[in-house]
């Protein structure tokens, strides 16, 4: 009986400090069904309307607006789609009514000093494809939906109709598959928006490299190539990037081929170890059947000298792509030698005294002044392990492993 209370008075508590956080990160921002887009098609995997989470601006952000897209991973295949597609990943029916907001969309202005009375909208993500996909028909044997596009589409119109035709600023933003979204639509939001407007976009964790894996296979390659097939993406990919690319299309899906060509200002926040990256596209499980990286990609420290220098030649890799996508002032971005995955939506290494730094900037300075041309911002960490203000946080829990 006693132990019963106790475990009653702890969940309460737990409970109560949950809200707390939330309320001092931001509040909690209940979810809107865009019902009127299941008339277009514009639905998630099983045939649900999309959903936002939509936090009205302020102050003298009433007219600036920011877009971010939820992350969450791929599906490549029928079966891997049907397995979303009773979870929020495929679905509005099962997502949380009521979304905290932190990080770049937390409404504090001490937690987000540059953009916390923006009206500020979190996409969620049920497609399964960085919405981009658009399929006519449906399957009856599976009955899955693949219109990622098309509920870009739809979100975009109503946000424009609801006022942000008027935008004085606006930012497209994402984490992991959604900031590979913001890099694949950044031009397009460009292209939407009066040429009066400052738009600008954001990747957090979207960098995802075409790369060999440990084994020289192309695990990731392959992976895109059945993404982009099974949801009809290919057209709805940047046409300055597919008409150069002859008759592989596909690996547009690839950032490093995309912003060669782009022409909207764009910044990049990743890990140059990207967690997910690391033991999805250089060391996934496919290509380790021995499971000799097993614990390394669990904990860098329990790496071999000789994994470590194939780690650090994968850092190469992205810097290398990164820095010669240009070094123009309207392309920012903050490189850190932590072992995370999207750091932009978590208070703790958006904006807190204990957030990551590189050359003793944090990423919401660095974001808000390359954002406001305060200052360029181009910062790149030191190799690996020579950060000691990376957190260890868990931000991958989420988004699923290929």
């Amino acid at each position: 009986m006693i132990c019963a209370r106790l475990h009653q008075w702890l969940s309460l508590l737990l409970c109560l400090l949950i809200i707390l956080l939330i309320k001092a990160e931001g509040g909690s921002v209940g979810i809107t069904y865009l019902q009127d887009a299941v008339a277009k098609g514009a639905v998630c995997l099983d045939g649900s309307p999309p959903a936002y989470h939509f936090d009205k601006g302020f102050g003298d952000g009433i007219n600036n607006w920011l877009v971010h897209m939820e992350g969450g991973g791929w599906c490549e295949s029928v079966e891997t789609c049907l397995s979303r597609k009773k979870t929020d990943l495929g679905s509005s029916k099962p997502m949380v009514k009521q979304f905290g907001f932190s990080g770049l969309l937390s409404s504090q202005q001490k937690s987000n000093p540059d953009f916390y009375n923006w009206n500020r909208i979190k996409v969620r993500y049920c497609d399964g494809s960085s919405f981009t996909g658009d399929v006519a028909t449906v399957n009856p044997g599976n009955g899955l939906f693949f219109r990622g596009n098309r509920i870009w589409e739809a979100i975009i119109d109503d946000l424009l109709a609801k006022g942000m035709t008027n935008a004085k600023n606006a930012i497209l933003s994402g984490c992991s598959a959604g900031g590979l979204a913001s890099i694949l639509h950044c031009d397009r939001f460009r292209a939407l928006l009066p040429a009066t407007t400052r738009v600008k976009c954001i990747s957090d964790a979207g960098f995802f490299m075409h790369a060999k894996d440990v084994s020289g296979g192309q695990h990731i390659e392959d992976f895109y190539s059945q993404v982009a097939k099974l949801h009809g993406s290919v057209k709805n990919l940047p046409a300055s990037c597919t008409s150069r690319m002859g008759m592989r299309p596909e690996l547009c899906f690839f950032p490093q081929y995309v912003v060669q060509t782009m022409q909207t200002p764009i910044f990049f926040i990743n890990a140059a170890y990207d967690s997910w990256q690391i033991k999805n596209i250089l060391a996934p499980s496919a290509a380790d059947s021995g499971k000799a990286w097993k614990s390394c990609k669990l904990d860098l420290k329990k790496c071999t000298p000789g994994q470590l220098k194939i780690i650090q030649d994968f850092r190469a890799q992205m810097l290398s792509a990164l820095t010669g996508a240009g070094s123009s002032s309207s392309r920012g971005m903050f490189i850190d030698s932590c072992y995370a995955h999207c750091q932009a939506g978590k208070q703790i290494t958006w904006l807190t005294d204990n957030s990551p730094t590189v050359g003793g900037t944090k990423i919401a300075k660095a974001v808000g002044d390359w954002y406001y041309e305060r200052s360029p911002v181009q910062k790149i960490d030191c190799p690996y392990p020579c950060n000691p203000t990376c957190q260890d946080t868990d931000s991958e829990s989420q988004i699923p492993d290929i």
